[in-house]
């Protein structure tokens, strides 16, 4: 009897093992998906900047300086800014906000900018976006000297970043790369899907994402597909299922859901999007991904919030002590 057994539990084994082996996924074992936390990235990070920026100080060099330029009463952009000068506190890096009205002309904004340019006090210069419709955003982010440019989105550190040279690398987009590299994601040879073509995020992150990692300016390796917001769903979605990572930064909620992810797949939610909420009644803050139903099939995924946009501040900070430190190198 016990003889029998044994190879009737043996045979059990191997027939179980040989489902397993086969691509019927009802017996596959379902991955565990990891939250990435922004929140506690960004800590690491702040901690980084802090023990550099006291290094620094400690040579005999002045404390760093950023001041934000903030127009109108956007109130998005009023909780931005104040995020940004409570995070610069806790570094160690001075910072001021000019407050200017809505109806600033195009000009007195030029000419504020140029004098900060010229003030050798600040090191970073930072002009919230959105600006008022009358005023030309490329012209505002273009008067900004390249040096003092944390945000990155001056031509001159654009063209660079695309040439693969060492620059100020956009805030969100060096937020996403240092999340993937943190995190130990792989990118070499893998198939990335970048849903958002903004000059400001879309393109940055797949300019770092495919670069060769041999470059001045290393970078990831990988296969890069963009898309956007008029990509056909379908079409979307033939290349999401093939993507290992998945970057999304098209400011529409649930554009990417379950069914367009494949088993494993890392993805990063960069959207930013203000939904009525039926249940509370109130406005909450969600981002482009299903995350509820999509965190059951990816590998690694970024909530909204506490993902990138921890993250996107606490790079703003590095920025900042990397122009200091530059412009310190000038003088």
């Amino acid at each position: 009897m016990v003889q029998k057994s044994s190879k009737f539990l043996r045979s059990i084994s191997l027939t179980i093992y040989s489902m397993l082996a086969t691509n019927n996924t009802a017996f596959r074992p379902r991955l565990l998906s990891t939250i990435i936390s922004g929140t506690q990235l960004a800590k690491q990070v702040y901690k980084e900047v802090q023990r550099d920026v006291e290094s620094w100080m400690s040579l005999g060099n002045r404390r760093p300086q950023l001041t934000v330029i903030l127009v109108g009463d956007n109130p998005a952009s009023h909780t931005y800014v104040r995020n940004k000068m409570k995070a610069a506190a806790a570094v160690g890096i001075c910072s001021e906000i000019i407050l200017k009205p809505k109806d600033i002309s195009e000009e007195e904004l030029l000419d504020l900018t140029a004098k900060l340019n010229h003030d050798s006090r600040v090191n970073g210069i930072l002009v919230q976006l959105p600006l008022p419709d009358h005023i030309d955003e490329r012209t505002v982010c273009n008067i900004v000297a390249p040096e003092k440019d944390v945000d990155g989105f001056h031509i001159i550190n654009v063209g660079r970043l695309c040439l693969d040279q060492p620059s100020v690398i956009p805030a969100t987009a060096a937020a996403v790369w240092e999340i993937i590299k943190r995190t130990g994601i792989q990118t070499f040879g893998k198939n990335v899907v970048v849903a958002g073509r903004s000059k400001n995020v879309g393109m940055p992150i797949s300019m770092l994402l495919h670069t060769d990692g041999e470059h001045e300016r290393p970078g990831g390796d990988a296969t890069v597909t963009i898309t956007h917001r008029y990509t056909p769903k379908e079409q979307l979605k033939i290349h999401t299922q093939l993507a290992d990572i998945i970057i999304v930064a098209a400011g529409i909620p649930k554009l990417i859901t379950a069914d367009m992810v494949k088993e494993g797949a890392a993805v990063i939610d960069v959207g930013i999007n203000h939904i009525h909420d039926p249940l509370t009644g109130k406005t909450k803050l969600v981002g482009d991904v299903d995350f509820q139903e999509v965190k059951k099939k990816a590998g690694f995924i970024t909530p909204v919030p506490g993902g990138v946009g921890p993250m996107t501040v606490a790079m703003l900070l590095k920025n900042t002590l990397i122009t200091a430190k530059k412009q310190a190198l000038t003088l």
